[in-house]
């Protein structure tokens, strides 16, 4: 009994303590920035348009490189099927244990 009285007290101790941590205002205003600025909207964007021209949004490495095949389908069909009836390459579930 007096174990549980004891963990139950330290339960509500730290609990309680809990809620002192998130005094706080509730639109979290402490944490808003404030400056001031000297630049005109204007500015702002003619440097917004010209930083845009200059960068990619596009991810480096993110094209792919096409190649145009001279190979005939029906000519790599054949090889593959001949490369699985060989077992040069694996075919189905199976196949990836062996």
């Amino acid at each position: 009994m007096n174990t549980t009285a004891r963990f139950l007290s330290i339960a509500a101790v730290a609990a309680f303590a809990s809620f002192g941590a998130y005094a706080d205002e509730a639109d979290g205003s402490q944490f808003a920035t404030q400056f001031e600025t000297n630049r005109t909207r204007a500015e702002v964007a003619a440097e917004a348009s010209t930083v845009a021209q200059t960068r990619s949004i596009e991810p480096a490495g993110s094209r792919v490189t096409t190649y145009q095949s001279t190979a005939d389908r029906s000519a790599v069909r054949a090889q593959a099927a001949e490369a699985v009836r060989t077992g040069q390459i694996p075919s189905g579930e199976i196949g990836s244990i062996m």
